[in-house]
């Protein structure tokens, strides 16, 4: 999940909250979107009259019943219901941003009026082809994206060696174990000696199904699987979520750190996000970072935040997921409103960060020039020879 609010006391129910504003959210782009195709002169003459707000009616509805029912509950039909209200909830925003740039050009229809009514119509249809082509890359499998970062301090047996890192699986009733298999399978092809699991693993809306752990066990390289808890494991109880995590023989860092070896410590912190929010994310940070040995150093988070302090401290590598890239344009300029660092590759004074667009999806089985991503690093102690 990508929103924040980072003042809010520590005690307020923020799952609850997030419900809530996603619901009035969602009523306004219904009424707004709704309002709009009305005014579409093809569409009022061959429809009945009461045929569009009827239909927004109920499609505002079946928003509603799969927010409580199909979120809340197990199997089949609800989670195919959630997933159907989810990608309506994406088809509307689109459509919504479409009729908008079309009421902010025409000045909401006082300019080239005689034109209002076929530009509305274009902007409906490019809504929906938007629309498809966020269903089909939000469907397809996630890219491989490659980087080569030198560690200052890198032992030299580890120069060389490869880390692959997951963020925001949220594995659950949508993406189940065959989608996981498969991840797994492009996991072991890069053949790593690290794998790093950076948080948002489970959707978090009740405990992980026995099949999801028991393929997630396959993962496994030389120098172990390691994880950090993003902000989906704390909406049932993070330490129930850890549980989960170590039943599979993987090492969950939480606020502090491990030495691989000599030469290259492992730190890493439970989400900066809540942490910001409840106002001891620097105080986790720190905590993660302190006392550590000599060596190289990379930072697990899964919010690419406190990046300054961090660098601070003498980190070599941070890698973060947390902001699925926006996952659905043209969303990504509010995300990178709350999280300057989207995706990618930065510099922050000596510091190498990684964002992780996201492996899976949150919402919406949709991406819109944002595609899935399993981040591979190839770590160097020294520069190489070009």
């Amino acid at each position: 999940m990508v929103l924040s609010f980072p003042h809010l006391h520590p005690g307020v129910n923020f799952t609850g909250m997030f419900g809530t504003i996603l619901t009035i959210v969602v009523t306004a782009l219904h009424l707004y979107v709704f309002w709009r195709a009305g005014s579409i002169s093809p569409l009022r003459r061959r429809l009945p009259k009461r045929f569009l707000p009827l239909a927004g009616f109920l499609l505002w509805g079946m928003f509603l019943v799969g927010r409580t029912y199909g979120h809340d509950n197990p199997g089949l039909f609800a989670g195919g219901l959630e997933q159907l209200t989810m990608n309506w909830m994406a088809a509307l925003f689109l459509c919504a941003v479409c009729f908008l740039a079309v009421d902010l050009a025409t000045g909401f229809g006082w300019l080239w009026s005689r034109h209002v009514s076929t530009l509305r119509a274009l902007a409906l249809t490019a809504g929906l082809v938007f629309t498809v082509v966020a269903l089909v890359q939000g469907l397809r499998p996630p890219v491989v994206d490659s980087y080569e970062v030198v560690l200052e301090g890198l032992p030299i047996a580890l120069d060389g060696a490869v880390v692959v890192a997951v963020s925001d699986l949220h594995l659950g009733s949508r993406l189940d174990e065959k989608w996981l298999a498969a991840r797994i399978a492009q996991i072991e092809a890069e053949r790593p000696d690290l794998i790093f699991l950076l948080g948002d693993i489970y959707e978090g809306h009740g405990e992980p199904a026995p099949g999801l752990r028991a393929a997630l066990a396959r993962l496994n390289a030389p120098l172990g699987v390691w994880a950090v808890l993003g902000n989906h494991e704390f909406h049932r109880g993070g330490e129930q979520k850890t549980g989960a995590f170590t039943g599979n023989g993987f090492t969950v860092l939480r606020n502090t750190w491990a030495e691989v070896g000599e030469g290259l410590v492992l730190a890493g912190v439970d989400d900066l996000t809540n942490g910001r929010r409840n106002g001891n994310g620097r105080e986790s940070l720190h905590q993660a970072l302190a006392g550590r040995p000599q060596g190289a150093v990379i930072l697990l988070s899964h919010s690419p935040l406190y990046v300054d302090e961090t660098a601070a401290a003498g980190v070599g590598l941070m890698l973060s997921g947390h902001t699925h890239g926006g996952q659905i344009w043209p969303f990504d300029y509010f995300v990178r409103h709350r999280y300057p660092l989207l995706e990618g590759r930065y510099q922050q004074d000596g510091m190498t960060v990684i964002v992780c667009r996201g492996t899976g999806t949150w919402g919406p089985r949709m991406r819109l020039w944002a595609p899935g991503e399993i981040v591979r690093v190839t770590l160097h102690g020294r520069e190489k020879n070009r």
